[in-house]
């Protein structure tokens, strides 16, 4: 699965991602405002896509994807959807690393995986979660056309969460 924007190219995570990954997990930001994955190995990271992104693929049909830029394939970040136990709906996540936050690209992947979610998948509902004091990510999610509905809390979750919500558009 591939998904092309004007300046991204969007696939499933798999061999070869496992630097990236240690990179993006391990930033201070990630693990303050998504939490601390535990993958500090390349070893870690393999078992991270087997479990988490690859498990998505094989059981879904999606998950969270790989995005890098389209003119060099310079990893910059993931995302994609998940089909988390504890939401009803299917949640858009995302991440990406320090150095290009800014430059539009978190944007530009979300709409193309919100677009792959009403037309591929054929999804009714996207929603988003992020931590409270997360306001980049609260100011993207509103971009997208995502409404604030109110606050959860997850399973396992010390705190409170923001639950963002969006109907896809009729054609």
């Amino acid at each position: 699965m591939t998904i092309e924007t004007e300046r991204l190219v969007i696939r499933y995570l798999g061999d070869g991602d496992e630097a990236f990954l240690v990179e993006l997990l391990n930033q201070p930001s990630f693990i303050r405002n998504i939490g601390d994955r535990q993958v500090r190995t390349l070893e870690d990271a393999a078992e991270y896509v087997r479990k988490g992104p690859a498990a998505s693929y094989e059981r879904f049909g999606f998950g969270l994807f790989h995005v890098a830029t389209k003119e060099s394939l310079t990893p910059i970040g993931i995302c994609g959807l998940l089909k988390r136990d504890s939401l009803e709906d299917v949640d858009l996540g995302f991440a990406y690393l320090e150095r290009f936050w800014g430059c539009g690209y978190a944007l530009e992947a979300a709409n193309a995986v919100m677009e792959f979610g009403w037309k591929t998948v054929g999804l009714k509902r996207i929603v988003a979660i992020t931590a409270p004091h997360n306001e980049a990510s609260m100011r993207l999610l509103r971009k997208l056309g995502m409404k604030f509905e109110g606050t959860i809390q997850l399973p396992g979750s010390a705190g409170d969460t923001n639950l963002f919500g969006v109907s896809g558009k009729e054609t």
